[in-house]
């Protein structure tokens, strides 16, 4: 199977993001998460991302600047997220990623669970690891792709490399200090990757 043909198969397996959303909430009463580790620190990794998502489905307005980006954005485009629900990350970009789709109607967002697709994933490794969230822009006619996102803002995965490899910073503790930048950052810094993103297609 060619690229093309296994990205629109990969797409037809894909989720809403309210798809996506129900699933995680229909997990959790029964203590089980997406993917296949469903370990007691999975389980509560992903009730607190339900209450990050929620607060960025309720918080994140996107700028002004974005807006008008995408008001010109003609090219037709399909977004494949990976993700999954116990993931941190995903559950500060995921939500933000959605909105940001949302405000053109040739842009459709579509979501993938890392844990049962693999082998898309082993195609989009950051640094020889699985990180998630990773969208993969398509061509929606050709489903050629156009190029990739994540799994966080550079600022921030330079600072991730830094604390785990010149800091040698704990886990939890680095996790900490991840999901403060977000908190601080409100989305700032993806939103100026997705505008340079963007307005590279406008030109091209």
């Amino acid at each position: 199977m060619d690229k093309q043909a296994f990205l629109k198969s990969e797409y037809e397996q894909s989720i809403s993001y309210e798809s996506y959303r129900e699933l995680i909430d229909d997990l959790l009463p029964h203590n089980l998460t997406t993917g296949n580790n469903n370990s007691p620190d999975m389980i509560e990794y992903a009730r607190m991302n339900v209450q990050r998502m929620n607060r960025w489905d309720k918080t994140y307005i996107p700028s002004a600047e974005l807006s008008e980006i995408l008001k010109n954005h003609h090219q037709k485009e399909i977004w494949l997220v990976l993700t999954e629900g116990w993931c941190g990350d995903a559950a500060q970009n995921v939500p933000l990623i959605k909105k940001i789709a949302d405000l053109s109607p040739n842009i459709e967002v579509r979501f993938l669970l890392r844990d049962q697709h693999i082998e898309l994933m082993d195609q989009y490794l950051t640094n020889g690891g699985q990180s998630i969230p990773k969208l993969i822009r398509v061509n929606a006619e050709t489903f050629e792709e156009i190029g990739t996102w994540g799994p966080r803002p550079t600022v921030l995965q330079e600072q991730v490399l830094h604390m785990k490899n010149e800091m040698r910073m704990p886990k939890e503790e680095m996790a900490l200090e991840i999901h403060l930048w977000y908190a601080r950052n409100k989305g700032i810094a993806l939103e100026t990757e997705f505008m340079a993103m963007l307005n590279e297609a406008i030109l091209a």
